[in-house]
């Protein structure tokens, strides 16, 4: 499981680039100015997610505690949530979507505090 989450983080991050790289390049022109922050904001939050989740997936291969896996899902699925609908939001989608951002958001912060829990408990 440890690989998985390594290797899921590693794929948010190429994800979190394409998706800058599209919204500076092919959505510049055909957003708002808030809309194309919020796209930003999205691709940024899923890099945050996916470089924490590839650090714990490392951290869990060397060492093997549920504490790293519980912190890896909660990071990958929070970012998937925070900027999924953070980006839906900017291209278009209902902003009652904006309800379960914060659940993503919430993930994340559980994720990456489970995270250094299990780290001190070393």
């Amino acid at each position: 499981m440890a690989s998985v989450i390594l290797a899921f983080g590693a794929l948010w991050c190429a994800v979190a680039v394409a998706a800058g790289a599209f919204g500076a390049h092919a959505l510049a022109d055909r957003l708002d100015a808030r809309s194309l922050e919020l796209w930003e904001t999205a691709a940024r939050y899923l890099m945050f997610g996916g470089l924490g989740a590839a650090l714990v997936g490392i951290a869990a291969v060397q060492w093997p505690r549920d504490g790293f896996l519980y912190a890896g899902l909660g990071l990958l699925v929070g970012g998937l949530v925070f900027s999924g609908t953070v980006g839906a939001i900017a291209l278009g989608a209902p902003r009652w979507l904006g309800a379960v951002t914060p659940l993503g958001g919430l993930l994340m912060i559980a994720g990456f505090l489970l995270f250094a829990w299990t780290a001190l408990r070393l």
